[in-house]
């Protein structure tokens, strides 16, 4: 009977292993930032799948409903240090994009992604050299070769040179959007 029960629970712990690369804290500090959402704004259900943008989208679905009511007020509050943006001003972007992947249901994108939008208009930032890439709650997209991109937190800022990846903001800034920015972009500048 002891060697039943024990050939019963060891199979069941070795399988039920979370399939996503989540942990019991992340998964955790999801919940807390989701009901803080809610109870900050409970007519928006962040979690509420059908409200999830998935895939390759334009930054203008930002400024519709539901995701207007955060995006506009964040990037409106947003002062970037114009310690940065104005070096950033003197960089040319003819060779640079950036790709932008975000989960519309994440509070680290609901802030930080208006807060980039905001950087590149003041800096001139060529629009049509972003591109924008909504995720689940899982991390997962349904656009090819997704997998490759290796995201694991949203949101990730991915900035290429001639269609070569040269660097990342990822989640939250390592100093401020701005001066990350400026580093990744003057560090691989002669390359």
């Amino acid at each position: 009977m002891k060697y039943l029960a024990i050939y019963t629970i060891i199979p069941l712990i070795l399988f039920s292993g979370c399939r996503s690369k989540k942990t019991i804290a992340d998964a955790a500090y999801a919940i807390s930032n989701e009901q803080s959402s809610i109870q900050a704004d409970p007519k928006l259900k962040y979690y509420d799948q059908a409200t999830w943008l998935l895939g390759y989208f334009s930054v203008n679905r930002l400024l519709q409903a539901p995701y207007s009511e955060w995006y506009i007020q964040e990037y409106d509050d947003y002062q970037p240090q114009s310690e940065f943006t104005d070096k950033l001003r003197g960089l040319d972007y003819k060779d640079i994009s950036i790709l932008i992947v975000l989960g519309t249901w994440c509070p680290d994108s609901r802030r930080e992604v208006p807060r980039f939008m905001r950087i590149t208009d003041v800096i001139g930032f060529p629009r049509d050299h972003l591109e924008f890439v909504g995720v689940d709650n899982v991390k997962i997209s349904p656009i090819e070769n997704y997998d490759a991109l290796g995201i694991e937190r949203v949101p990730t800022f991915i900035f290429y040179r001639n269609k070569v990846e040269t660097g990342r903001i990822i989640e939250t800034p390592a100093t401020s959007l701005e001066q990350d920015m400026l580093n990744i972009l003057t560090r691989n500048e002669k390359q």
